[in-house]
């Protein structure tokens, strides 16, 4: 029995001397707290209360005012109830009216004005019950998130933050970029042709597999690893701050547009690291349209097996300006995924609802160097070992190709080989586009199996040969020289890192004049510049951006969604890919650009 008598500990010995108070206690009658609903509602609830009260069936059934504050609601499960019960459809006209009226007079539904009613009266009870402290604790966390999630400062924050990331994986690493490919095209090559000289396999087609295949193929993409270490480090950076979550925050609204909320920002953030693992993050989402449609637009985040392209034709055609164009696609991809998401919400994915996004903020906090170690290698370890399978095994593919067909114990020439035959049909398609040539279209074709295997290829097909191997026997060339080589570049290229780092600040420029001038190219840098234009290079890293994801991200597709929307995923993205590339090199071309 509820009451509102306040409860009285009695003893034996003084039970006597209580029991008039217990009594006249007992004897109070409960009188229940009325919410008060305020101007807006409380004549009307008195109005189609009394109107209740005059239908018996109602009133025997229901408490009246309750009665009306539900239908005020909208409660359609009871509305349907009343409507059978007699006199239920006159009080569900008058309801009706009433609710009509509300919205007319307060520009607010009479359900928003009775839950706002209801939050303040318990927020009345709980300040009459409750002592608080003059004033609460703010924490750092709070001033900077204050900032961090800003309605307005939060996206540009973010923005630049990711400038701030990719800036510093183009332009700072690809100097360990330049000392690798060095290593690898250099004394690694040398080691190879002459441990096959003493084994007497010298000049025959294993070492053209070695160093045409190898070395040029999985050799080039692993330059590229310092590259992949930056940006891991500041993802997890990112992540162990806390900041990551801040981030699905703020892009809330974004996804709003696309009749998403903010936990669909997660695996599309998680796609920037790898699209497999951003298909399967879909899983967190509750409705499976939902987790389709951000699953058919993680492939647009650009991964990082498609950055080693941008730093590739970043460093070869721009310099210092490499950064931006990263940053470029990026933001190019994630530009895409909103236009194809807000396409597909008003037709395919339509929704009459939207779901509240609720996430709860971690505390920001002091980075773990040991955990964001972690992460950096086990991803690095991850990739290296793609390198060593897939991208090796591609290499060793592409390079049989392009000695097909063996006539007179000599290899074709690489544009009359079988891969330079098959490449040479497909090129007309890219023509539009710009890059209608052979090398080109044959890399793209390969990069179906992983992102990397174009570098791979690239650097086979444009006939990019180690340097100095012909003469590694020569004694200018020891195994002490060219360790003391290594040990000298990668100490060169450290003090070089950090003044590219300390250049990065405005004002500050401790990078010699020449850097960046093109003078410290790779090989392959350098023969792009034979066969691109810059405006050209861009139109194909658009394609790369965005065309077909790897057989991987593939079958994660498959797997999750089904194979009638893995099609859909592969021709889409393929479309859209030739779209904009032929609209990036036409659009440069009619501006005088490149």
């Amino acid at each position: 029995m509820e009451t509102s008598a306040p409860m009285i500990a009695l003893s034996a010995p003084n039970a006597v001397k209580l029991a008039p108070m217990t009594q006249s206690t007992i004897k109070t009658e409960a009188r229940p707290a009325l919410v008060d609903y305020g101007p807006e509602l409380e004549p009307h609830l008195a109005a189609l209360t009394d109107l209740i009260i005059a239908q018996p069936a109602l009133r025997a059934a229901y408490p009246p005012r309750w009665l009306a504050i539900n239908l005020l609601e909208g409660d359609p499960d009871l509305q349907a109830q009343i409507a059978r019960l007699p006199g239920g459809a006159e009080v569900l006209a008058e309801a009706a009216r009433i609710t009509s009226q509300v919205q007319g007079t307060t520009g607010e539904d009479a359900d928003t004005l009775i839950a706002d009613r209801r939050y303040r009266f318990i927020a009345d009870l709980v300040s009459e019950a409750v002592t608080r402290p003059a004033s609460a604790s703010d924490t750092t966390s709070d001033r900077i998130d204050r900032v961090a999630t800003h309605p307005w400062l939060g996206v540009p924050i973010f923005l630049a933050l990711m400038w701030f990331v990719f800036q510093m994986t183009a332009n700072v690493s690809g100097i360990y970029l330049d000392w690798i490919d060095g290593v690898i095209n250099g004394p690694a090559a040398r080691w190879i042709v002459a441990l096959l000289g003493v084994a007497r396999l010298g000049g025959g087609w294993l070492e053209s597999l070695l160093i045409d295949g190898v070395i040029a193929g999985a050799g080039g993409v692993l330059a590229f690893v310092p590259v992949l270490m930056f940006l891991y480090f500041f993802i997890a950076l990112l992540e162990d701050t806390g900041y990551m979550a801040r981030a699905a925050f703020v892009m809330d609204r974004l996804m709003q547009l696309l009749g998403l909320h903010g936990k669909s920002f997660i695996p599309l953030l998680v796609g920037f690291g790898c699209s497999v693992p951003g298909i399967y993050a879909t899983r967190t989402l509750e409705d499976r349209r939902d987790r389709i449609l951000t699953g058919l637009l993680v492939p647009f985040m650009s991964c990082a097996a498609r950055l080693p392209v941008y730093v590739l034709i970043g460093a070869a055609f721009f310099g210092a300006n490499s950064g931006t164009l990263v940053f470029a696609m990026y933001l190019l991809g994630v530009l895409v995924a909103v236009l194809s998401g807000f396409v597909f919400r008003r037709t395919i994915f339509k929704r009459s609802e939207q779901l509240p996004f609720v996430m709860e903020l971690p505390p920001f906090r002091r980075p773990s160097l040991s955990t964001i170690g972690r992460q950096v290698w086990d991803r690095t370890m991850g990739f290296v070992r793609s390198v060593w399978t897939v991208i090796v095994a591609a290499s060793v593919i592409v390079w049989l190709l392009l000695n097909i067909p063996y006539r007179d114990g000599q290899p074709p020439a690489l544009s009359d080989s079988l891969f330079g035959g098959v490449s040479r049909a497909i090129a007309p398609v890219f023509e539009p586009a710009g890059f209608g040539n052979w090398q080109a279209s044959g890399s793209l074709v390969t990069g179906l199996v992983a992102k990397e295997v174009v570098i791979s290829t690239m650097g086979q097909v444009y006939g990019v040969e180690a340097p100095d191997t012909e003469d590694a026997p020569a004694a200018s060339h020891t195994f002490l020289g060219d360790l003391t080589e290594i040990a000298s570049g990668f100490g060169q290229a450290t003090l070089d890192t950090l003044k590219a780092t300390a250049s990065l600040l405005p004002g500050v420029n401790l990078m010699d004049d020449e850097a960046g001038t093109g003078d410290d190219q790779t090989a392959l840098q350098a023969a792009l510049h034979d066969h691109f234009t810059p405006r050209q290079a861009v139109a194909f890293s658009v394609f790369v951006l965005l065309y077909t994801p790897c057989m991987a991200t593939v079958g994660a597709i498959r797997h999750e969604f089904g194979t009638r929307w893995m099609w859909f995923s592969m021709v889409y993205m393929l479309s859209v890919a030739w779209i904009a590339a032929v609209l990036t090199h036409q659009a440069g071309s009619l501006l005088g650009l490149g």
